[in-house]
């Protein structure tokens, strides 16, 4: 008995240095509020996204453990964008851009949600602005990291400035 409690003894601090040297997962995206989005932006333009959710969303959560968890569309968007996470359904008053927006009780959103998704209240929506007042280009549903990986490489890297998105979408090849 005393030999089986010497050799856990022994086996558990191995066991603490083996787990201790795994490194935590880094690629997780930096999500940002509205604050912060406009403070990083002035300093730093860069592409911004925005995962429009709602708390109640099941395809939402799915979305954050499939996509927006998976290290390459992670890299890729804290690299190539600024990401923001905005619930649909928040009471609060949201700036963004020069307006102040608020809760508007006929969609059940805030106004910001339904200017961002053109009034189609759609959960997940994906919502990719090329610059603070670019004109939101909506990408409503669940989608896996080889479905996200075209709109986010055409707006992160500026393809959009010289190349419709079907001229992209006909030379490009997928790596995720």
């Amino acid at each position: 008995m005393i030999q089986k409690v010497m050799k856990i003894l022994l086996f558990l601090p191995l066991l603490a240095l083996l787990l201790s040297s795994i490194p935590p997962p880094v690629n997780k995206i930096k999500w940002l509020n509205f604050t912060e989005l406009k403070a990083a932006y002035t300093k730093k333009p860069k592409p911004i996204l925005i995962d429009v959710y709602t708390s109640w969303c099941g395809w939402c959560k799915v979305m954050d453990k499939e996509t927006y968890d998976n290290e390459k569309v992670a890299t890729y968007i804290n690299t190539n964008y600024y990401a923001v996470k905005f619930d649909a359904e928040t009471t609060d008053s949201v700036s963004f851009g020069s307006k102040n927006y608020g809760y508007n009780p006929a969609y059940r959103a805030n106004d910001l949600a339904v200017s961002f998704l053109n009034g189609n209240m759609g959960f997940p929506t994906t919502v990719l602005l090329s610059s603070l007042n670019a004109k939101p280009a909506p990408l409503s549903g669940f989608m896996k990291p080889n479905e996200l990986e075209p709109p986010l490489k055409y707006f992160g890297e500026g393809i959009y400035k010289t190349k419709d998105f079907n001229q992209f979408m006909s030379g490009f090849t997928a790596t995720w």
